[in-house]
């Protein structure tokens, strides 16, 4: 393959109709060009210039070569200033997976301002109940929350914010089967955003840093925080939400906690995406937006990136 720059310095001296104001045009020893182009000639294996010591001239095949760099330093010139608007504007598509609760409490609410702030760029967003991957799934940002995150080196995450899950139930609830204690969630109905059909184990926290670990068997379980809320809220169970989802209701008294002092492991919500390098200006723009907004977020507590990482959904 031909070296562009001898395609460059051999077109730049056409151009300039000499070795002499090339090399004043370029600011290059008029030696430094005369080798190259003489290199360039060896290589293709035929004259491009004939040239005395007064005078140069642009042989037949010369200048049919001369038109093609041309349009091969024009090609190259365009293809640059192409990346160079791209990264000036961000535009393109970027296709973010998030679950249904992250889909209402954040992006519902931060996407209006991006597409503001960026009318060139289509946001495609897949809400899903279950984890992606992000090669096979197509997917360039996944909006995640979790109480263990992942350890994959391939992927990076940004954090937005922690908080801890909670134990509520409806003041109905309470009444009838209080005061609760850990001890007695094994034998009460549960309600767990999970997938599992066997026994699951609740790990806790108390008031005085004690920890209990209780086998639970949920009543109902599901990975969409909605169905364990509405069922919270009408009183079947005793359910495990984070902070971000029982807020409201907690401040409404429709749920109270079940067992007050007593949380779960903190969960992160965190976007992952396969690498910083390579990132497209709309893919990386996406990413400072919803770390700017996190503060939708209500309920948790804003936290730096930290450790790696099972999860919730």
């Amino acid at each position: 393959m031909q070296d562009l720059n001898d395609l460059y310095l051999f077109s730049a001296v056409v151009t300039h109709r000499g070795f002499s104001a090339a090399a004043r045009a370029l600011k290059l020893p008029k030696s430094q060009l005369s080798k190259r182009v003489a290199r360039l000639e060896d290589r293709l294996g035929v004259r491009l210039l004939e040239r005395t010591t007064r005078a140069m001239r642009v042989t037949e095949i010369g200048q049919a070569f001369f038109e093609r760099c041309e349009a091969v330093l024009s090609g190259v010139e365009a293809a640059e200033a192409v990346v160079a608007e791209a990264l000036a504007e961000p535009r393109g598509v970027v296709r973010i997976s998030c679950p249904p609760a992250l889909a209402r409490s954040l992006l519902a609410r931060a996407l209006p301002g991006f597409a503001a702030r960026h009318p060139r760029v289509r946001v495609l967003v897949r809400v899903l109940n279950r984890p992606v991957d992000l090669i096979e799934d197509n997917i360039d940002i996944a909006l995640r929350a979790r109480s263990k995150l992942d350890d994959d080196p391939d992927l990076m995450m940004r954090v937005l914010g922690r908080g801890p899950n909670f134990l509520v139930a409806s003041p109905e609830f309470i009444a009838e089967h209080g005061p609760l204690e850990p001890a007695a969630l094994s034998l009460l109905p549960t309600l767990s955003p999970s997938e599992g059909d066997g026994q699951e184990m609740w790990r806790l926290v108390g008031p005085k840093s004690q920890t209990a670990e209780i086998p639970i068997q949920a009543r109902i379980a599901c990975n969409d925080f909605d169905v364990i809320l509405a069922a919270a809220c009408a009183g079947l169970g005793v359910a495990l939400l984070p902070g971000f989802i029982a807020e409201a209701p907690l401040a409404s008294g429709t749920l109270r906690p079940a067992l007050p002092g007593w949380t779960a492991p903190e969960v992160t919500v965190h976007l992952v995406f396969s690498t910083r390098r390579g990132l497209s200006p709309a893919v990386r723009a996406l990413i400072d937006h919803l770390a700017a907004a996190r503060s939708v977020l209500r309920g948790l507590i804003n936290a730096p990136p930290g450790r790696r990482q099972e999860h919730l959904f």
